[in-house]
């Protein structure tokens, strides 16, 4: 069987991540929901998504195939449920389509076309860019059972100070001396050749991703996420960093989900709490407005390339797009959109060509290349966003 991960009808919710990824390349947990789900049907999956990033994440149509919406975690009883779909069936919850089997899958979902099954779904699903925080706890403990079940984990040095080890995994070629690990509220999992600097506090649930680095000192509130090699310090709690982005220094990060190449500076600071304890607002890219989360704990979400200087300080409810460029004193605008350049005192355009001069750097510091690809969709996305920098 051939199965494909379909961004699904909320892909503009989850901008500004899904203007460069398809929603299953999102990270919750450890793993990318992409990942999620070729770990649990042992074989590789692609993308059914927007035409400017199908170059990267291309679609693999076969005769007979599995379209699976990507806002939706697999666990047991939903892949029996997908790999139990038989031709132009189609299983359903609460009106979305959670996945179809079909032999036309270069055409929108159309329920009429196929005989739906109602799925009595109770498993986790994310649906708006909050709900990557706000649900990480749950993905990072499943997560960590289907990392680790019947594998044999890396003994914990005796230098550290160490609550339920038994909720601690450590992968091999990591290193952790002298840090105090409590997993009696969630599992730590630390990745293959990650490092884990003297002096640090982790209160679980956490994972730190493969060759990903958590700085001397460092404070981790769980559930918080780090992916592979980021660089990670300060004071952190329920943060999700994709992969490749830095919070390496001191300054608050709470309740926020960073993209891939993002960094913030040194003591740059979130607040994830108005004053008055009210329900905290998000910008909404569909409705162009802001729209209560229900949520009385929300920081900053920020896109990919997005960087701040020294000393920022962002309010709450914050949304960064693409490839921002934020720095000054004072509170910035709690809705940066892609390519601004500046701060509390105002935006201009970061212009394409000084963008992708940043992102080579950034990336061939990772060894990572700036190639064409990447250059074609961050000059798309570029093009896509200009009403916003006109607000």
């Amino acid at each position: 069987m051939n199965f494909i991960l379909s961004d699904g009808e909320q892909r503009e919710d989850f901008y500004p991540f899904t203007l460069t990824r398809p929603v299953s390349e999102i990270r919750i947990g450890i793993l990318t929901i992409r990942e999620k789900w070729e770990k649990w049907l042992g074989l590789p999956v692609s993308f059914k998504t927007e035409a400017y990033l199908s170059e990267k994440f291309p679609l693999r149509a076969e005769g007979d195939n599995i379209v699976i919406n990507g806002g939706y975690l697999p666990d047991e009883n939903l892949v029996r449920a997908v790999k139990g779909l038989g031709p132009g069936e189609a299983l359903m919850d609460a009106g979305n389509y959670i996945a179809y089997r079909s032999g036309q899958v270069d055409r929108a979902f159309q329920a009429t076309a196929f005989t739906c099954l109602p799925h009595d779904f109770d498993g986790l699903s994310i649906k708006r860019t909050w709900d990557i925080f706000s649900k990480n706890g749950e993905a990072l403990k499943a997560d960590f059972q289907l990392l680790t079940q019947g594998r044999q984990r890396q003994p914990i040095s005796p230098t550290n100070r160490v609550l339920a080890p038994e909720n601690i995994f450590i992968e091999e070629g990591a290193s952790m001396e002298f840090c105090i690990l409590n997993a009696t509220q969630g599992p730590i999992y630390i990745g293959k050749d990650a490092q884990v600097m003297e002096g640090c506090m982790i209160r679980g649930g956490f994972s730190l991703g493969e060759g990903a680095i958590l700085k001397m000192g460092a404070k981790i509130y769980g559930p918080t996420t780090a992916g592979p090699y980021c660089k990670l310090g300060g004071e952190v709690n329920n943060s999700v960093l994709f992969a490749n982005s830095n919070k390496g220094h001191e300054g608050y990060l709470g309740n926020s989900v960073l993209g891939e190449w993002c960094n913030l500076g040194a003591d740059t600071n979130n607040s994830n709490l108005k004053n008055n304890y009210g329900q905290v607002r998000l910008w909404n890219y569909g409705s162009e407005s802001f729209e209560p989360t229900g949520l009385q704990f929300c920081g900053m979400i920020m896109g990919d390339h997005s960087k701040s200087s020294i000393n920022v300080m962002f309010n709450t409810g914050t949304v960064v797009g693409v490839s921002a460029n934020v720095f000054g004193t004072g509170f910035p605008r709690n809705f940066i959109p892609s390519f601004s350049w500046g701060g509390a005192s105002g935006f201009t355009t970061f212009l394409p060509e000084k963008a992708m001069e940043v992102a080579s750097v950034v990336m061939k510091r990772r060894n990572k290349e700036c190639n064409a690809m990447e250059t074609r969709i961050l000059g798309h996305v570029f093009e896509l966003t200009q009403k916003w920098r006109n607000y």
